[in-house]
């Protein structure tokens, strides 16, 4: 069993932060998207991975590495542009050849990993498994249509969907997917859509199955997918302290404090995660916030947010929620008379102020 992952694409409803970093590199929990991917199929067994990543960046390989870390082999497949998930599949056919193999979109998180996938494909003799994941805009996603239990068609972000259920972004198939991909055309998006190669998969009676994603599934594509997908990550992680805390500190319920930070006259209300060599000094940190390394937050409020590594959030009168932060981000009080707001925003940007 091999694993094929997605990281190419340009994440454009994830900007101004995916115009300087790849939004499979985004962190969740301060970890990237991206490992959580990794971690899952190196959990499953899985030992050789092919990530397929943008031809005009090498940002995805020089981050990742060759997968030692792991203790896997990765290797990396180059998208010259961008054709759609089917033409991804496509791109990995010399790195499968006539294994079976879990597709995984690498900006999509579920808990629990994806052992129970791989094993339930692997007994079943199907040639393709589908995971489905119950969602409320099923118009986003691929939409399996079923009846008496069987998958009978797939349609990509229908106007009128037939069920509750989005065909979430793992995969799993044998070699006939590569037959599939290599007939179906174009779709409406100028794209080869992996919904429609699903479709042809189901028209040539190649046997099609489907298992339900019965926890929490995430695709982290818009900001408010990020900040639940925080939430949920955290919601789970055990807690650490590693860094300094101060007596003039309360900290309490899930909260990881990595090494080198330190806490000064703070409270912190899990679950957090605070960076290695941050300074959280006269400040409220709150539940479901995630607080990236060498950041220093001073007489300021954080609550259920993302902040990346190196920012400054010094004296600021309204508490910050629900915002993610890039790396290298100033968040600070205006001096002088009259007191004012000023911007330096990137394009699609988006500030709320009181």
């Amino acid at each position: 069993m091999k694993a094929l992952i997605a990281s190419g694409g340009r994440g454009t409803r994830l900007r101004p932060i995916t115009h300087t970093q790849n939004k499979h590199l985004i962190p969740i929990a301060n970890k990237p998207i991206l490992y959580y991917a990794i971690e899952a199929a190196v959990d499953a067994g899985i030992q050789e991975v092919a990530i397929v990543h943008n031809a005009d960046s090498r940002e995805v390989p020089d981050y990742v590495g060759n997968g030692s870390k792991w203790g896997i082999r990765i290797e990396y497949i180059p998208q010259e542009t961008p054709g759609g998930l089917a033409q991804v599949v496509s791109l990995a056919e010399g790195f499968v050849r006539n294994d079976k193999f879990v597709f995984y979109l690498g900006d999509n998180m579920v808990v629990g990993g994806i052992r129970r996938f791989v094993e339930e494909f692997q007994n079943s003799g199907m040639n393709c498994f589908l995971t489905l994941a119950r969602v409320k805009d099923p118009e986003r996603f691929g939409v399996p249509e079923i009846r008496d239990g069987k998958i009978i068609g797939v349609e990509e972000k229908p106007k009128d969907p037939k069920s509750q259920f989005a065909v979430a972004g793992i995969y799993l198939y044998d070699k006939s997917i590569f037959e599939a991909c290599r007939k179906i055309t174009p779709g409406k998006r100028g794209e080869l859509e992996i919904s429609d190669a699903h479709q042809y998969l189901i028209d040539k009676k190649y046997s099609v199955g489907y298992t339900e994603i019965t926890g929490w599934w995430k695709d982290t594509g818009k900001p408010s997918d990020l900040l639940e997908a925080n939430r949920l990550v955290l919601d789970n992680i055990p807690p650490r302290i590693d860094g300094d805390v101060d007596r003039g500190s309360d900290i309490a319920g899930r909260v990881v404090i990595e090494s080198g930070a330190r806490i000064i006259n703070s409270k912190v209300r899990g679950p957090v995660i605070i960076g290695k060599d941050c300074v959280v000094e006269d400040s409220y940190i709150g539940p479901f916030t995630s607080i990236g390394d060498r950041t220093v937050v001073k007489d300021s409020e954080v609550e259920y947010s993302i902040v990346l590594r190196e920012c400054k959030i010094l004296s600021v009168g309204i508490r910050i929620e629900g915002s993610i932060l890039g790396n290298d981000v100033e968040v600070v009080e205006a001096n002088g008379k009259p007191r004012v707001h000023r911007f330096m925003i990137g394009d699609q940007s988006r500030v709320e102020v009181a």
